[in-house]
């Protein structure tokens, strides 16, 4: 089952600052809970976790990333990511076209169009559900995201009137965090149903 995906979230911050965040992987990867960057490969290839909690039970997910492609001149960044739960019964990949867009000089969007598919027990639920729990998720991610971007912002207005140097940014994105937060979402609307 496949369920595309296209979502602009505006941003608080400058396009400079936004993109700066969007290859930032451990800060992104701060934006879903649950995430976490177990390996890195090499500059374009990942791996990491996602631990799960409904309720009294939990689960745990495995996955890769691989960056397919960072544009700095139009801000652009592509990734496939793809994983399984620990269990295999339930798999899921995403290709991800992430790019900020400059809106004015304090402003920007943060535009991304994904297709998503579901495999095994997770495929079962149906696009229907999928769509919504992706919703929310990226809803969720952008929230976290636009926090962070804003944080920044206010850290480099700061900066520039102390002249203190800003930390550096890795130069990629953990999109296994936003694959894997799909699939957590998804299932507690699933576990909170059976219970109701």
């Amino acid at each position: 089952m496949k369920v595309q995906l296209e979502k602009t979230f505006p941003m608080p911050a400058s396009a400079e600052t936004a993109w700066a965040l969007l290859q930032d992987i451990a800060s992104v990867a701060n934006c879903m809970p649950g995430a976490k960057i177990t390996e890195r490969i090499d500059d374009a290839h990942y791996k990491g976790t996602v631990s799960v909690k409904f309720g009294p039970a939990s689960m745990a997910f495995r996955g890769e990333v691989e960056v397919r492609g960072i544009e700095q001149a139009t801000k652009t960044l592509r990734l496939f990511g793809k994983g399984t739960d620990t269990t295999g019964s339930s798999g899921a990949a995403m290709d991800l076209t992430a790019r900020v867009e400059a809106v004015e000089d304090a402003a920007c969007n943060l535009v991304g169009t994904s297709e998503v598919s579901m495999s095994g027990k997770a495929a079962t639920f149906g696009g229907r559900m999928m769509s919504s729990v992706a919703d929310q998720m990226l809803k969720q991610f952008a929230d976290n995201f636009a926090t962070q971007v804003q944080a920044r912002q206010a850290q480099a207005s700061s900066a520039a009137e102390s002249v203190a140097p800003l930390p550096s940014a890795p130069s990629q994105l953990n999109g296994l965090a936003l694959l894997w937060a799909v699939i957590k979402d998804w299932l507690r609307s699933i576990f909170s149903a059976k219970q109701a």
